[in-house]
């Protein structure tokens, strides 16, 4: 294994100029972490709001003139190729894929082993990295809107990373899903299953009041109390991260969805999904079975992944942006 590396790195807050391609230092494992040749990487929006530092807030956890994780990409996938003390459970020779605090696009990573789980052989390295931060957030937000079988779901921004995940997972679910997207997406979508595929910018008010159990509504600024409108006494509005300004971010709107919902027969929710392992895990199997497949709207070589994340950074994608060596 060499001692060097490549790898993508930002020393300060900004666009995508910002990062730069440098040799690196092979990272060893520190105790309870494994090392990890990536054989792809996921880039979502969480990594261009680190990349920015907007909303400001968010500074606070990742560092306030600085991300203290200098090497952007969440979502990876590869194969354990060096273990630290302590490491029960994987192995040299181990596929893995998982969410991580950063790091993925190099060509090595050191990651927490907790943070990891097997990757079933049926499932590719780059299929594997499009799922733990973008299908976890999809998973959280049907579990909190309460979508099982038989529900009627609206999903407003159906066509990105998230979005696609939320569709798909709705229609194995049993729901019947109404999705709004962009054009460029919309023959992607219905191809997930959706029952009905409308522009993104779809007159909300021409929809049934009460026609819907949940409405999950991903980017944008559409007003709660509209969204609420759309949904049955006791149905629910999830706002996955919700827009807000360039400091607070979304906590203003999490504050009026919960002012919103007291002693309401509808309630309105800002999700802020966490990473977690078994619903990795739950999606890798799902993988697996041919029943979830990650739309990929495009896939950079390591050399250029910087316009990975300018092309995620220009909004627009369909499905999710991958990088590979």
């Amino acid at each position: 294994m060499t001692t060097t590396m490549t790898a993508w790195r930002q020393d300060a807050y900004g666009g995508p100029d910002i990062v730069r391609r440098v040799d690196a230092e092979t990272p060893r494992p520190r105790r309870g972490e494994v090392l990890v040749r990536v054989g792809a990487a996921a880039l979502n929006s969480a990594d261009v709001r680190i990349l920015r530092g907007e909303p400001l807030i968010l500074r606070l956890a990742f560092g306030l003139r600085r991300p203290r994780t200098p090497v952007p990409g969440r979502d990876v996938a590869g194969t354990v190729v060096a273990l630290g003390d302590g490491v029960t459970g994987l192995a040299v020779g181990d596929r893995v894929a998982g969410e991580v605090s950063g790091g993925g696009l190099a060509t090595f990573l050191a990651a927490p082993a907790s943070r990891l789980v097997p990757v079933p052989d049926a499932v590719d390295d780059r299929t594997a990295a499009a799922l733990p931060l973008a299908g976890g957030t999809a998973w959280q937000a049907l579990d909190l809107a309460r979508v099982t079988a038989g529900a009627r779901l609206l999903v407003l921004g159906a066509g990105g990373g998230v979005g696609t995940f939320v569709v798909r997972l709705a229609v194995l679910r049993g729901a019947e899903v109404h999705a709004l997207c962009s054009a460029r997406a919309a023959d992607a979508v219905a191809a997930l299953g959706a029952a009905r595929v409308d522009p993104r910018d779809l007159d909300l008010a021409g929809l049934p009041a009460g026609g819907y159990d949940a409405v999950i509504v991903l980017g944008g600024a559409t007003p709660l109390r509209s969204l609420l409108r759309l949904v049955r006494d006791g149905g629910c509005v999830v706002d996955v991260g919700g827009d807000g300004g360039r400091i607070i971010g979304p906590l203003g709107r999490m504050l009026h969805g919960a002012i919103l919902s007291v002693g309401a027969r509808r309630r309105a929710r800002v999700l802020a999904a966490v990473a977690r392992t078994p619903i990795t895990a739950e999606l890798l199997a799902l993988a697996a079975s041919g029943d979830l497949v990650p739309v990929i709207d495009r896939v950079h070589p390591l050399a250029d992944a910087r316009a990975a994340l300018a092309r995620l950074d220009e909004g627009g994608a369909v499905g999710k942006v991958l990088v590979e060596p």
